[in-house]
């Protein structure tokens, strides 16, 4: 497989056919001047050694030169190989809520957007450890399967938003059921559910769910996000309002947090404006007994670009050689 590192220079192949164009109107106008300036048949033999031939042979081996020059600095690679690359870490998946409630400006600019920018952060500090991540409000889904691709984890958590989850609700139980059956068939000792959710209006029984986490090894943790006094849910330009007319206000709830991060074995943490509670969590996730895993990755491609500039280089040495004169038929003459 030839991977290109820098294809935008291929762009420049395209001048290959203006160079003969190009050519072929200079001699066109070459030979109006000759004409011009005397009968056409005298003027070449007063030119024995001009070849038109050459210059057309000088520029074809130009432009293979030149082709093989673009190639070049397009830096062609081969080689790619598939290696089987081993980890030592933990798998984490990563439960967050995307509720509306979750648009509630506890935190600025609101709550999901502080969550997503310290998981992100979280991201950046991980070294060796899988993470997964999934959205859910009134169902739940994968977003992102578990991965070491820390690059492709931020891309996916950057499109998360309310919006990403159809069905409003708080299915806290069906998220953490899913995180379950998420976590990789090389995982057995250290994995873990982070649950990032205001905890408000939950549909489902999440301490069961969390309770047969911890029956399989499988710690849960929590982190709550908003505030006890509640905050408005602003919604499409308005305040979030309930069928009577009323402003929905959001509160944290803390008590079912609390009792699924016990059923869990797990730890409960308040998000707070400047530490959101990921740092802890993360801590006694690092205790646990590391696990080894195994992934297969690409190695590095081997450059190929020294090669092809050096074909132009034998290209244009030749072309210079060629000349544009016609070759002496006697060396002597008698």
């Amino acid at each position: 497989m030839i991977n290109f590192a820098q294809a935008q220079y291929l762009l420049l192949l395209f001048l290959v056919p203006f160079f003969f164009v190009i050519q072929a109107v200079v001699l066109k106008l070459r030979s109006r001047r000759i004409r011009k300036f005397g009968d056409q048949a005298l003027v070449k033999m007063l030119m024995p050694s001009y070849s038109k031939g050459k210059i057309w042979i000088r520029l074809v081996l130009f432009s293979i030169g030149f082709t093989f020059f673009v190639i070049g600095l397009a830096r062609p690679q081969i080689g790619a190989r598939l290696k089987e690359h081993e980890t030592k870490g933990a798998e984490i998946m990563i439960v967050l809520d995307v509720s509306n409630s979750m648009l509630a400006e506890d935190y600025s600019p609101n709550r999901l957007e502080r969550a997503k920018l310290a998981i992100s952060r979280l991201v950046d500090k991980l070294r060796d450890e899988r993470i997964g991540l999934i959205v859910f409000a009134g169902n739940s889904f994968v977003q992102l399967p578990i991965t070491t691709d820390y690059v492709s984890a931020k891309m996916f958590l950057n499109s998360i938003s309310t919006e990403s989850v159809p069905v409003q609700g708080t299915a806290m139980g069906d998220a953490i059921s899913t995180a379950m059956k998420s976590f990789s068939l090389q995982s057995e000792k250290s994995r873990a559910v982070i649950v990032i959710t205001d905890g408000e209006n939950h549909e489902d029984d999440p301490v069961s769910a969390a309770q047969q986490a911890a029956e399989l090894g499988v710690r849960v943790f929590t982190i709550g996000v908003g505030s006890p006094e509640g905050k408005p849910i602003p919604f499409e330009g308005e305040l979030l309002k309930d069928k009577n007319g009323e402003i929905v206000v959001t509160r944290l709830d803390e008590s079912i947090l609390k009792d699924v991060a016990d059923a869990g074995n797990g730890l409960y943490v308040r998000a707070g404006t400047s530490e959101f509670g990921l740092n802890p969590v993360i801590d006694q996730i690092k205790k646990m007994e590391d696990e080894k895993y195994s992934s297969v990755v690409f190695e590095e491609y081997d450059e190929q670009f020294m090669n092809f500039f050096a074909i132009a280089l034998i290209f244009f040495v030749l072309e210079m050689l060629v000349g544009d004169r016609k070759p002496k038929r006697h060396l002597f003459r008698r």
